[in-house]
């Protein structure tokens, strides 16, 4: 596996590193279960981490030295993709040929490594985009950054290469036919999992992660997990606030509102603009900020959460809302990429067709007023959360390595390639 701009071993919520790195480290565990040993290849970004880590039984981390550890932007990397690449290839040279059966690329930086490595070897190249550029393009938020056209060129190039897309949700998997002309005969649609062990309703339920936390018992607490960044939209969460204390200031007594994260992306360009935004909207007092934490500990923020507030303008799946569901949270999700598929309008959730802050807020005045609709809502979220746990995932995958791996093989065997 190839995740070049952000290692399985970074904290999510911060930096560049989000649900990619879940579902990357999570389908490396469950593939190892299964008896497909897993190296991931990732870019060194400190001298204190050693060549290699073993993630798990069967799961090993390398560190490829490209660039300078420190300061390195995401924008800045396909400058380091010669010296990756080299890394990469050296690795498999010091093994001798044959050593790895199949390249699985994770993001286009990843994948552009991907297609010469599995070239120069001679084995499949599998591709999952998480997210593409066109589509990011295509609903940015006000004040983000459009992707460059560079990276456009590289994802279509990468689609061309791969033997195997993975899409995420059949959704996604029409976006790359219609924007990247994508052969849907070599795309197959694998839903991400989550970890059910991890995520799930705690003893004692809701009270008890409060109080954990530290959290008033009877608030009313909807909460943003995520990376702090223009894409996510946090602002829109403070923006349904201060309509909803607009509309009732006795509200104020009882409501708190986490965010659950670290600046990321084009959010490290004002760090600070959410807590600014807070108190220009006069709601500073109800807003708590918490820097990024450990998945158990995010569990618990989860449990304690009235609702999560997911109000993104592109999610390529969306994990952060299973990981609520699955702890018996409701979710209130923009009606954006795969959240349609991880949360069931009216019945695990919301979705909210747009982002204007005034329907988010009336979707968040139902859960205050009808107590029973969090409870109910919750109940059928854990159970829809059910559906995607990581085994299936992996299994699913490695059927894509099959698929992809008979495939070559035949092609080898025709007389005419």
């Amino acid at each position: 596996m190839l995740s070049v701009h952000t290692s399985p071993l970074h904290q999510p919520g911060t930096g560049d590193a989000g649900g990619m790195n879940v579902y990357i480290v999570e389908l490396a565990k469950r593939l190892a279960e299964i008896n497909i040993e897993v190296e991931i290849f990732t870019r060194a970004t400190t001298g204190a981490v050693p060549p290699t880590v073993e993630l798990a039984p069967g799961v090993l981390v390398r560190h490829v030295d490209a660039g300078p550890y420190e300061g390195l932007a995401k924008e800045d990397l396909p400058a380091q993709l010669c010296a990756f690449t080299h890394g990469v290839v050296q690795t498999e040279a010091s093994h001798g040929q044959g050593h790895y059966d199949l390249v699985h690329s994770h993001y286009w930086l990843s994948g552009q490594v991907g297609w010469l490595a599995a070239e120069r070897w001679g084995v499949p190249l599998v591709h999952t985009m998480h997210t593409m550029a066109k589509v990011k393009n295509a609903a940015l938020a006000e004040g983000d950054t459009s992707e460059p056209a560079a990276r456009v060129i590289g994802e279509t190039q990468i689609v061309g290469a791969a033997d195997r897309l993975i899409a995420n949700t059949a959704e996604e998997a029409d976006e790359l036919v219609r924007h990247y002309d994508a052969d849907l005969a070599r795309t197959a649609v694998v839903h991400p999992g989550v970890n059910l062990d991890r995520f799930c309703p705690a003893e004692g339920g809701r009270a008890a992660a409060r109080a954990r936390l530290g959290l008033p018992q009877h608030a009313v607490i909807p909460l943003f997990a995520g990376r702090i960044q223009p894409l996510k939209a946090p602002d829109i969460l403070l923006r349904a606030v201060a309509v909803l204390l607009d509309e009732d200031p006795s509200l104020r007594e009882r409501i708190c509102v986490p965010v659950v994260g670290g600046p990321s992306g084009s959010g490290l360009a004002k760090p600070e603009r959410l807590q600014k935004l807070a108190a220009r909207l006069g709601v500073a007092d109800v807003v708590r900020f918490q820097p990024p934490v450990c998945q158990e500990e995010l569990a618990d923020w989860y449990r304690a959460a009235s609702v999560l507030v997911m109000p993104s303008y592109s999610e390529s799946f969306g994990l952060v809302a299973i990981e609520a569901q699955a702890c018996g949270t409701p979710v209130v999700a923009a009606a954006v990429g795969g959240l349609p598929v991880a949360v069931l309008d009216n019945r695990t959730g919301f979705l909210v067709p747009g982002h204007d802050p005034a329907d988010y807020a009336r979707l968040l005045r139902r859960f205050i007023d009808e107590p029973r609709l969090g409870e109910e809502f919750g109940a059928a979220a854990a159970r829809h959360a059910q559906d995607f746990g990581w085994a299936g995932a992996a299994a699913a995958t490695a059927e894509v390595y099959t698929a992809a791996t008979q495939e070559r093989r035949r092609r080898l065997r025709s007389p005419h390639g």
